[in-house]
């Protein structure tokens, strides 16, 4: 999910990719005419103790170098989006059922659980590209699923499902005339982790991060949006407390993205694999292609597309 501020897009899901790592997300990007630029990274870093004491610490550059593109992430679906005949894309349509047909391939139904279904769809092949958690919590599979991969996805967490991100811009890159980088990590609440979100040359510059405290601690929207500004005050000075536009997304309370398994949010990326080695059921009618079902990169943009690859070769 992106917010766009003027031409501007201030990224709160994905941010970054890594073209030395991901070469399938960098080709991608350059199939559909995109261009990144690296992310701002010189200066000096801030350092927030548990008692609230900030310290100045020596910056460090990330190892592959990460980048950021021009437009946000949104460019990628939208370049995507232009390539398909809008008649062929449906939005608004919620998944309730997957029902296998003995003669007719798979029945997806569109609307609400225990009650008439809004659409159905025939299809000979499907590939869900849901995180296996949230179709498994979501979902009705007809006939059921076994009962080791059912719980082999509800196991399976959703990277930064229980996650929220925040964007502030500016007109002006104030830390950078202190020759901060905006690169900051903190022990106390609310954000722990802090970075340069600005446009490469031209404004507007931003300040974007990640909340660290748990979702039941940020159900008080306005309480924990104050707490921010006053950190970021703490941290970067008095003129972060100016934005001119600010930007919040709790992911942990959104039902397309995350569960109640997903309350309490992850921070150590888990080593990830389809679950219970399953990338496939009736016999390849379904297609697992989750980000999260990727072998290497799992949760990230280039997993999704190998997963996809995948997916797509052997319907194929």
């Amino acid at each position: 999910m992106c917010s766009r501020y003027g031409n501007f897009s201030a990224d709160l899901g994905p941010s970054w990719y890594w073209p030395e790592i991901n070469p399938e997300l960098t080709q991608l990007i350059n199939e559909l005419g995109l261009e990144g630029y690296p992310q701002f990274e010189k200066g000096n870093g801030r350092f927030q103790y548990a008692d609230g004491t900030v310290a100045t610490v020596r910056g460090y550059a990330s190892e592959p170098e990460s980048w950021r593109l021009y437009g946000g992430m949104i460019s990628i679906i939208d370049g995507l989006v232009d390539r398909i005949d809008s008649s062929d894309i449906r939005c608004s349509q919620p998944v309730c059922e997957i029902r296998r047909e003995d003669h007719s391939g798979v029945s997806v139904c569109v609307g609400d659980l225990e009650q008439e279904d809004k659409i159905q769809y025939i299809a000979d092949k499907v590939i869900l590209a849901l995180p296996p958690r949230l179709a498994a919590s979501s979902i009705l599979f007809t006939p059921d699923l076994s009962h080791e991969l059912t719980q082999a996805m509800l196991k399976t967490s959703t990277w930064m499902a229980g996650q929220a991100k925040f964007y502030a811009l500016y007109e002006k890159p104030f830390w950078r005339q202190r020759e901060l980088s905006g690169q900051a990590f903190s022990q106390t609440g609310p954000l722990s982790e802090i970075h340069d979100g600005s446009n490469e040359n031209t404004g507007p510059y931003g300040l974007t991060g990640f909340v660290g405290v748990p979702p039941f601690q940020r159900r008080d929207r306005q309480m924990i949006l104050k707490q921010i500004f006053s950190q970021l005050s703490a941290v970067f000075g008095g003129p972060a407390e100016s934005a001119l536009k600010f930007y919040y997304q709790d992911w942990a309370y959104e039902s397309f993205t995350a569960t109640e398994f997903d309350q309490t949010a992850i921070h150590e990326h888990p080593l990830y694999s389809p679950p219970d080695g399953t990338t496939s059921i009736w016999n390849g009618m379904v297609q697992f292609a989750g980000s999260e079902t990727s072998g290497r990169f799992a949760g990230y943009l280039q997993g999704a597309l190998e997963s996809a690859r995948r997916a797509v070769s052997r319907i194929l």
